[in-house]
This record gives structure tokens, C-alpha cells and sequence, in this order.
């Protein structure tokens, strides 16, 4: 991977910002998050800018078409898989579990987008599971537009401003990504099992009255 980045850095501007282009758009468009994180070839677009290999604005503009046009891919191949995964999943627990996630995710999953767009591999995914969902696109797109963004801007920026230091910026964004989603879990386990105990307290004092 080193290696590869190394070379890359070497490379004709347009070499460097057409792999940026692939690897950031098939991320969510195609899932090869797994293989190689988007953020990975951000920061180093910012970081090939600053050592003068291609420019700043170039590097902030394809970046970010790359990750609205993927992310807008990723969620038209959730709105076309979704009714096939229905009819695949047969056992009527796991159709309640996957209606009632994509019932939350339809209602308040906007933050959920935003925040998907820092995070290592729900990145990959979390797209298409808005199309899955039903989610209406308008509400997608709105909070894409602000996710993929504000990362592209960030991610680039990032790895001009550390140049030849641009690996340490892409740890640091893993380590980040990992510790937010963790948060995200926490409260999203909390705020489960609260409302599930107020649950149980309204149903025991309305027996309690009868």
C-alpha cells in the first residue's frame, strides 16, 4: 500500500487525480472500502497539491464529484436491490428487524448519512442502505451534498497542509472514524435501552391503574 502510494505521488497530475477519482467514487459506488479507503487517496490528492504534482483546486474539485456522483451510485443500487432482499428474507423476525431499521433510518437518518460519510466502512455502505430504506432522495441528497462535502474539503485540505507527512493524517483519520462510530453506537444503544425501560414503566403503571 505504502508503495503504491509512493508511486502514485510520482505520477502526471491527471494520473494521480483519475485513481483519486476511481478509488473515491467506487468506495460507494462498487464497496471497495474494504480494500482501500477513500480518505486514503484524499489526503493524498491534498498531499500530491502541496508538493506540486497537481493543483489545490483540481484536487478539491474531482475528489468531491467523485464521492456525491459514488454515494449518489450506491444509493440507486440500494433502491433497485431492496425489494429483492425483501422477498429473499422469509423468517418474520428478521423481516420486522429489517423493517423497523429501515423505518428508523427513513425517519431520522439524515444525521446517520452525514455522519457514515466519516466513518471507514459504513462509508461504503450506508448509501445504499439509504436506498434499501426508501429513504426519498431529496432528503438524501441534502444531507450527502453536506457529508461528502465537508469530507472531501477536509480529507484534501488535510493532506495538503501535512505534504509528505499525509500518512500520519491518514491514520488519524481511521483512529477518528473508529472512536465517532463507537460514540455513535453508545448512543444509539442508550437511547434503545431507555426508551425500551420508559416502555416498560408505562405498561407496568397501566396495570398497575387497571
Amino acid at each position: 500500500m505504502i508503495e503504491f502510494l509512493e508511486r502514485l505521488l510520482d505520477q502526471d497530475p491527471w494520473v494521480i487525480l483519475s485513481v483519486a477519482a476511481v478509488i473515491v467514487l467506487g468506495e460507494c459506488a462498487v464497496f471497495v472500502g474494504m480494500v482501500l479507503p477513500g480518505e486514503t487517496v484524499a489526503v493524498l490528492a491534498g498531499a500530491a497539491a502541496a508538493l506540486g504534482s497537481t493543483s489545490l483546486g483540481w484536487a478539491l474539485v474531482v475528489v468531491t464529484l467523485a464521492a456525491i456522483i459514488g454515494d449518489n451510485i450506491g444509493y440507486a443500487v440500494g433502491r433497485r436491490v431492496g425489494p429483492r432482499l425483501h422477498r429473499r428474507v422469509t423468517n418474520p423476525a428478521r423481516r420486522k428487524y429489517l423493517a423497523d431499521a429501515e423505518a428508523r433510518l427513513r425517519l431520522r437518518g439524515g444525521l446517520a448519512i452525514f455522519l457514515g460519510r466519516w466513518t471507514p466502512f459504513i462509508r461504503s455502505v450506508m448509501p445504499a442502505l439509504a436506498g434499501i430504506s426508501g429513504m426519498p432522495y431529496a432528503k438524501f441528497l441534502g444531507w450527502d451534498l453536506l457529508g461528502a462535502g465537508s469530507w472531501s474539503i477536509v480529507s484534501v485540505l488535510a493532506g495538503y497542509a501535512a505534504g509528505k507527512s499525509y500518512e500520519q493524517v491518514v491514520n488519524w483519520f481511521g483512529t477518528a472514524g473508529v472512536v465517532l462510530f463507537g460514540l455513535v453506537v453508545v448512543v444509539g444503544v442508550g437511547a434503545w435501552l431507555w426508551r425500551r425501560r420508559a416502555a416498560r414503566a408505562g405498561s407496568t403503571s397501566a396495570s398497575v391503574d387497571a
